[in-house]
């Protein structure tokens, strides 16, 4: 129950806040010539309710500075007999949260309560992810062991201190949605909105509205006016993740906005501005897909500005021991369990595996070891590292017995880690680091059935 502070010196308004109060909140009473500041400073009020008077105002409003330098983050409600649009204009400027008038209904004094304590509450998660944020996308904290991945973080920490489009691309799990987090909250865009679309999750028919809004009217469904991302994230950043993915179409309408900054609305005339930064991403080869007609040339020399390549995990092992641990403790913490580190078998292990779904899969290893892990080291055998799917090529085999090999290992692994997630489709994508849409489509290719899956009964 939150402890409210009444400071009052009439007994008849005392009992008349009880009644109203004392059955949703904890009140405690001082008079105004008691020792405020020594309770404030002795307990937590999560509100404050200061009564004024007019004879005694400079008095009241002293007590009220006195309250916001000790207690700066409580909420103080004033509660005058007097209504004056000097007196409130005065009391908000000193830091007064909201201004009541006596008589005042019980219905007024809670809402008033409970928006005071709402507005602590906001203000506290706010604060907290600030702090998160501050810890989270500091270029200075990011694992980056090996030198390949140093240089990348030192470019990136350049090209945020600039509003150009940057281009990240690489395979899929190897942090582009995070770093393009560290590249926002360390730009002077960092105060404003940081919104992400995955072009590849949300169905071409949806992707333009999501991206640029609507008018009421415009299509069938569409009741009300709705704001688009791009809008939404004025004077912020706006990170298209697998730009590849987008039609042709969407594509002009983007490049307008990287040209023009003001695009329309489905269904609306109206011009639109938004100062906004892109940051794309993709796993394809964009110069392949503007070859084959599937990306538009235009747009690729407009996103391609400040482009950062992100290589694999396996092309950067210095990091991959440090990221597990990072990983083992996110996981722990997550899963409330204590855990002091992997066996050194496991480490062997993870180091030495090619890891083709990159951190991501990385991260899902060690999730599911953590979960079935009983000792307080991860055991080499509770990693389960399926067959990677990049094989090297071996010098006595002909080509065509090794495109065969290949095959024959991929459908090997899809069937181990279908099996370890008791065939459910969606956790074995995330074990192997792919989508569910890659997996699907894979399961198709080399025949995969199983009695439980609806689609073959």
């Amino acid at each position: 129950m939150e402890n409210i502070l009444l400071i009052e010196h009439d007994p008849e308004w005392h009992n008349n806040v009880k009644k109203a109060v004392d059955a949703v909140y904890n009140l405690e009473y001082c008079a105004h010539d008691g020792d405020v500041a020594s309770r404030l400073k002795d307990k937590e009020y999560q509100v404050i309710l200061l009564s004024l008077y007019q004879h005694q105002k400079q008095n009241s409003l002293g007590l009220l500075k006195k309250i916001k330098l000790i207690s700066p983050f409580t909420p103080v409600i004033a509660l005058s007999e007097v209504e004056k649009a000097s007196l409130i204009v005065e009391l908000i400027r000193e830091g007064a949260f909201d201004f009541i008038v006596k008589p005042f209904q019980k219905e007024k004094i809670l809402l008033s309560i409970e928006r005071a304590l709402e507005s602590r509450r906001l203000k506290n998660e706010i604060d907290y992810l600030r702090r998160e944020q501050d810890i989270i996308y500091d270029f200075d904290t990011i694992i980056a062991s090996s030198p390949v991945m140093k240089e990348t973080i030192g470019m990136l920490k350049k090209f945020s201190q600039t509003d150009s489009t940057i281009l990240l691309t690489g395979e899929t799990g190897t942090g582009k949605s995070f770093l393009s987090g560290a590249v926002h909250f360390n730009s002077r865009r960092q105060k404003r909105p940081f919104i992400k679309i995955n072009c590849a999750n949300i169905p071409e028919a949806l992707l333009e509205s999501e991206l640029f809004g609507h008018e009421k009217g415009a299509f069938t469904g569409a009741n009300k006016t709705r704001i688009g991302r791009l809008e939404q994230g004025d004077g912020g950043t706006v990170f298209l993740d697998e730009i590849g993915e987008m039609t042709r179409d969407l594509q002009a309408k983007l490049l307008r906005v990287l040209e023009e900054k003001s695009f329309e609305r489905v269904g609306g005339n109206k011009t639109i501005h938004s100062d906004v930064r892109i940051i794309c991403a993709t796993n394809r080869h964009p110069e392949q897909q503007v070859q084959e007609g599937k990306f538009r040339e235009d747009l690729y020399y407009r996103i391609n500005i400040l482009r950062v390549h992100l290589p694999p995990l396996r092309e950067r092992t210095e990091c991959i021991e440090p990221l597990a641990h990072f990983l083992l403790e996110k996981s722990c913490r997550n899963l409330k369990k204590r855990m002091d580190g992997f066996s050194p078998e496991a480490l062997v292990g993870l180091k030495g595996y090619d890891w083709p779904g990159n951190i991501r899969q990385l991260a899902n290893v060690i999730e599911r070891a953590v979960i079935i892990e009983e000792s307080q080291y991860i055991q080499v055998q509770n990693t389960t590292l399926p067959e990677p799917l990049h094989r090297e090529p071996e010098p006595e085999s002909p080509a065509p017995r090794l495109t065969h090999s290949i095959k024959d290992h991929e459908k090997e692994m899809i069937l181990k880690t279908l099996e370890q997630s008791l065939w459910v489709q969606k956790e074995a994508a995330k074990l192997l680091g792919i989508t569910p849409r890659t997996l699907n489509y894979k399961i198709e290719k080399f025949g995969i059935t199983h009695p439980h899956w609806r689609k073959n009964r």
